[in-house]
């Protein structure tokens, strides 16, 4: 979560308005690219947030660059540029996507495995834990580790699901070295 006051109110407005205008997937859709493209690229982020590019041309290259996307995003892409806060998308992207991931009762978790899980392996662990987080499913990041040895470990939130392998060893470890 971010700790920006200004990011959770441009979150709060850009999560309403397309709940009003019945487009929260698709605006949710472009958030996430617009953030693997924001922070992919540090060129780009450069370039938008530099005092050296006029704000009329940095408009006029977001509607270029973006022109496939939601008018909702590009509009609010535009509105940060004229109040000058284009540096915090990342964080209003995040602060949007837990608002409306509690809105669709979803919760993300990362699963950490020795190999990748196969899609009715992540729908059994979405089930699974997502009744134990009071949710009612888990958009899953699968994160391969060779290092848990078996088992896998699930992190949702701040909560840790720990049956690997690796820490099974190492509590037995502990209780026979005492």
């Amino acid at each position: 979560m971010s700790n920006s006051t200004a990011a959770k109110r441009y979150a709060i407005a850009l999560f309403e308005l397309a709940q009003q205008k019945n487009e929260l997937q698709s605006v949710e859709n472009d958030l996430r690219e617009l953030k693997v493209v924001w922070n992919g690229n540090k060129d780009l982020k450069t370039l938008f947030t530099s005092p050296k590019l006029s704000l009329d041309k940095k408009k006029e290259l977001i509607r270029e660059v973006f022109n496939n996307a939601n008018p909702i995003v590009i509009n609010t892409l535009l509105v940060l540029i004229d109040k000058k806060r284009l540096g915090e998308v990342s964080d209003i992207i995040t602060e949007f996507m837990a608002l409306s991931y509690d809105a669709q009762g979803v919760a993300e978790a990362k699963v950490y495995t020795t190999r990748e899980l196969t899609e009715e392996e992540r729908a059994n662990v979405s089930t699974v834990f997502a009744k134990n987080v009071g949710k009612q499913s888990l958009r899953i990041q699968n994160i391969v580790d060779p290092s848990i040895i078996g088992g896998m470990r699930v992190q949702i939130g701040n909560r840790i699901y720990d049956s690997s392998l690796s820490t099974k060893l190492d509590r037995l470890k502990r209780n026979l070295i005492g």
